[in-house]
């Protein structure tokens, strides 16, 4: 979304309403993008939004959106997610007669991790399904997501599908082994997410020991509730010298940990769409990944790497062997997925979303009998 927001301030002028945690600054200039953040109660972690921090965000974005109006004038509103931002963006677009466009990313429709998933309650599908409906256009990332859109919550209306973007990642990444205190000679497995039950970040650790693999090693970068979960684990399978913790990652640590990689590695239980798995692709990398999620239109097996059946872990410990014994292969995959990822950089993304609004803004003034401006 960050990416998409300065790819569109390019051209457009683009203000960013999101919720405010840790350090970061009530208003800031991002990249041409103005960032406007509410304070939330309750929010301990920045990785990490809870529930009671992400309901105080409703009253608190509403409010902080409708002081925006009077000093700015709004041709589109774009609300991402529908939970928690959906009623925001809902709520605002209702007061200014401003189009909303409402962009769906996965977990805010379908997450296999979490009780309180959406999905599995009829009391949040319902006014999910409201705002759906409401929105003057939905924008699913993957063929998983709208398929959700239509199936778990009835919403018959077209959703667009538009893939999500990453930016260009750096030409050149100055980066050494001996940076993450990796051997020269080791087979270097990465892996990029918050570290949440979503991830299900200790079953690669799993994965590593059951490999039995004496040079493999794992970065892990992000952070979040599960760290503990991923240590102990590493622990107990004797492997804690070669799971390295690498914590919240600038962009530039990002970088230099894909490097230094020779394949990425996922065992999330779904993901609505995987901008990481693109972000590895970009590097060159191979991906061994579960076959739950948006995913799957793009990463293949045989093409892009191993895509395994959800939780088979024998199965995804064989395609690392396999991975690791043959430098032939990894580098066939890897120039194919240097060519595939170039469909998804955010210039592409930024277009399709441009077409999209400016569909939906003349929509609305041939309601109004206006002229577009």
């Amino acid at each position: 979304m960050a990416a998409l927001a300065r790819e569109l301030a390019k051209r457009h002028e683009v203000t960013a309403l999101t919720s405010r945690a840790g350090n970061l600054p009530a208003t800031s200039l991002d990249g041409g993008v103005h960032v406007v953040r509410v304070p939330v109660l309750f929010r301990r972690e920045l990785a990490v939004a809870n529930f009671s921090s992400m309901l105080a965000y409703l009253p608190a974005g509403a409010w902080r959106g409708l002081r925006m109006r009077p000093a700015r004038s709004f041709d589109v509103i774009n609300t991402h997610f529908v939970v928690p931002t959906g009623p925001v963006g809902h709520f605002l677009s209702a007061m200014s007669g401003v189009p909303n466009v409402l962009s769906v990313h996965g977990g805010d429709l379908f997450d296999p991790s979490k009780s309180l998933s959406p999905h599995r309650h009829a009391w949040l599908r319902r006014p999910i399904a409201s705002l759906l409906r409401g929105a003057d256009a939905i924008v699913g990332q993957s063929q998983d997501t709208v398929r959700h859109v239509h199936e778990i919550y009835g919403v018959t209306r077209p959703v667009e599908l538009i893939p999500l973007g990453i930016e260009r990642p750096p030409r050149a990444v100055a980066a050494t082994r001996e940076r993450f205190g990796l051997p020269g000679d080791a087979f270097v497995m990465v892996t990029i997410g918050r570290l949440v039950a979503r991830k299900n970040t200790p079953q690669l650790v799993e994965a590593l020991a059951a490999s039995a693999l004496p040079k493999a090693h794992l970065l892990i970068v992000g952070d979040g509730p599960g760290a503990e979960a991923i240590s102990k684990a590493a622990h107990d399978r004797g492997v804690s010298d070669r799971v390295h913790l690498l914590g919240l990652a600038t962009d530039e640590e990002k970088y230099s940990a894909l490097a230094v990689s020779d394949i990425f590695v996922s065992t999330s239980q779904h993901e609505g769409f995987g901008l990481v798995f693109l972000e590895a692709m970009a590097f060159g990398l191979p991906v061994v990944c579960y076959d739950h999620g948006g995913q799957t239109d793009f990463l293949k097996t045989g093409l892009t790497g191993h895509v395994v059946k959800l939780n088979d872990l024998g199965a995804f410990t064989r395609a690392l062997i396999e991975l690791e014994s043959s430098k032939e292969l990894r580098e066939r995959l890897a120039a194919h997925n240097l060519r595939r990822v170039e469909e998804f950089f955010i210039d592409r993304c930024a277009e399709r979303y441009e077409s999209l609004f400016e569909s939906v803004v003349r929509a609305r003034a041939d309601v109004r009998g206006e002229r577009v401006r």
